[in-house]
């Protein structure tokens, strides 16, 4: 593949006969490590894993790089012998940096974990060998979580503890060390920007209950001290900057879409970007990324040539492809091409083993929009297609993914013998995704779909034997109107329709996520009005009065990023106004 770095060409790719030629010191192992990085960043999957395998024993470092990537591919593979690999990669990886680290008498170990004084007398080979040790204890961490059993969760919680207590403690270095002249310290300090940085940005997303009680634990999740720290690690030009910025691109491009208020910073996206667009114009990472952000802008045409490019890029790694699959399924949805949204549906329920039971539910949510003489013509069975749904679910920890149960849910009024229709499933699920926020940059494309909710509420009007079914779905249609009318700036017709919703909660059968969540978007309403006081009320009132309804987390997610961003007037907020 051409490309501009032409530096990588002279890599020696079988370094195995030079092993053990000389001493692999720490400067040597950071400059490997960051041409497999850039090996990595150029699609050359393999190459990278072949540069750092034959001082995977020697180096914690190499090691560390090596099951990163085994890591990543299980993460994106879900097949077990990756899950293995990676698993046993990771043991091998604390052997080795459990190597590098100091030791410590009994005395002084139980004397450490009682005061939590970080050791300032350390090398700084010894500092690395703890950053090293924390970043893939984590990694193990998650891992642990994907095994089935409540056994993994708290095997997983121990080991997230343990090692935040180690970037903690190397944070303390960190700041002990800060004039070093050592080469090597900036790549140490970049390792402690995105551990400790990771660490505030995921925590501080937690519903403020959750983050109490991990507070109480020891943690700390400080979303302006997180986004600091990964801004300083981006930045640092260290080994770790890279995952630094693709932390906050992952934060800004996906976690504030789907479990906030879908208000994600594109500029600053844009330009971590540029760089690495500059130095690997045709890595598919960098590509893919480039279209979520044009995705994101509503630039659908630019985003879908752009995920196209990300899939021709390479071969080698088949999960990529996937993503984009996915991102395309989504692009074409948001402008109503239900055929080609349909393709992709296909695409993943043949080759990703992700979320078997979504992406089935998708494909024939997706095909509900069709006319039946096209789905007959793809050679199709809608009903068929929701039977499957439910025995597709994954479990994991013994506990159903809450979208895979949605779904399944849905999916249920399709096992009788005499199915009833859903009503507009595929705007329903571009919902549960918080597309509605994306497809808002658009205002034609949102008409479009407004079009579609008032001819599917036409429909269930003149029904002349309604199901039991007929109120829920009228609901559906009523909320993701308000959506649609909201996104106009015609709030009146917007807060009807959601009015609508909310009066009808007595009567509702099946869907008892649609008034919370319709609550929620009421809040965002008055929002937009500028009404900060009965937003946080209304807010507030969702997620106090309301429990255990489909993908409840997702909304308390939400609501906390919602109430976040209205935190100076929710102070102001007298004690009479806050529901108890």
């Amino acid at each position: 593949m051409e490309t501009k770095d032409t530096s990588l060409q002279q890599v020696d790719l079988n370094p195995c006969e030079n092993a053990m030629s000389h001493k692999m010191d720490l400067e040597t192992a950071l400059k490997e490590c960051s041409t497999a990085l850039e090996l990595f960043l150029n699609n050359r999957f393999a190459d990278a894993l072949g540069l750092l395998k034959p001082w995977k024993s020697q180096s914690m470092y190499h090691a560390m790089g090596y099951s990163s990537i085994l890591v990543m591919q299980a993460g994106m593979t879900f097949e077990p012998k990756d899950m293995d690999a990676a698993m046993t990669s990771l043991r091998e990886s604390l052997l080795t940096c459990e190597r590098f680290r100091k030791k410590t008498g009994i005395v002084e170990t139980l004397t450490s974990l009682w005061y939590r004084q970080p050791t300032d007398n350390l090398t700084e080979e010894e500092m690395h060998a703890e950053l090293c040790y924390a970043e893939v204890l984590l990694q193990k961490a998650a891992l642990t979580f994907l095994d089935e059993s409540i056994i993994g969760f708290i095997k997983g919680g121990m080991r997230i503890r343990n090692s935040y207590q180690i970037y903690k403690d190397c944070q303390a270095l960190a700041n002990i060390t800060k004039d070093t002249e050592q080469n090597t310290h900036i790549h140490f300090r970049g390792g402690v920007n995105m551990g400790i940085g990771s660490f505030n940005l995921m925590l501080s997303l937690l519903p403020s209950r959750v983050l109490r009680l991990m507070e109480f634990l020891g943690f700390s999740g400080d979303r302006e001290l997180g986004l600091a720290e990964l801004r300083e690690g981006a930045s640092s030009n260290s080994l770790r900057s890279i995952l630094s910025t693709l932390t906050l691109l992952m934060y800004h491009l996906y976690i504030t879409v789907i479990l906030g208020t879908g208000e994600g910073n594109l500029a600053e996206s844009e330009a971590l970007l540029k760089p690495y667009i500059e130095k690997f114009p045709n890595g598919a990472l960098i590509l893919f990324y480039i279209a979520r952000i044009a995705l994101l802008k509503g630039n659908f045409t630019f985003a879908q040539e752009k995920f196209l490019a990300c899939i021709a890029a390479q071969e080698e790694w088949r999960q990529i492809h996937h993503l984009c699959y996915w991102e395309l399924m989504w692009a074409y949805s948001f402008e109503q091409k239900w055929r080609e949204a349909y393709r992709y549906a296909d695409l993943l329920c043949k080759e990703s083993k992700w979320s078997q039971a979504v992406y089935v539910f998708q494909k024939a949510a997706i095909l509900s929009m069709l006319p039946e003489e096209q789905v007959a013509e793809l050679g199709e069975n809608v009903v068929e297609l929701f039977r499957q749904v439910d025995g597709l679910r994954l479990r994991i920890a013994g506990k159903s993914i809450p979208t895979e149960k949605f779904a399944a849910k849905k999916a249920q009024r399709y096992s009788s013998s005499n199915p009833v229709k859903l009503v507009v499933p595929a705007l329903e699920m571009m919902y549960v995704w918080n597309g509605f926020t994306v497809v808002g940059k658009r205002p034609e494309l949102t008409e479009r779909i407004l079009k579609t909710l008032e001819k599917a509420e036409d429909q269930l009007r003149e029904e002349p034997n309604p199901s039991e079914y007929h109120l829920d779905d009228n609901c559906v249609v009523q909320l993701l109107k308000g959506l649609c009318l909201r996104q106009l700036g015609r709030l009146v017709q917007a807060e009807l329709c959601f009015n609508h919703v909310i009066s009808s909660e007595n009567d509702l059968k099946h869907d008892n996520y649609l008034v919370p969540f319709t609550m929620f978007e009421l809040g965002l309403l008055h929002k937009q009005k500028g009404d900060f006081n009965t937003a946080i009320t209304v807010i507030e009132n969702a997620k106090t009065n309301y429990k255990d309804y489909s993908m409840e987390s997702r909304l308390h997610f939400r609501i906390h990023a919602a109430l976040n961003t209205m935190g100076s007037f929710a102070a102001k907020l007298p004690p009479s106004r806050t529901p108890a």
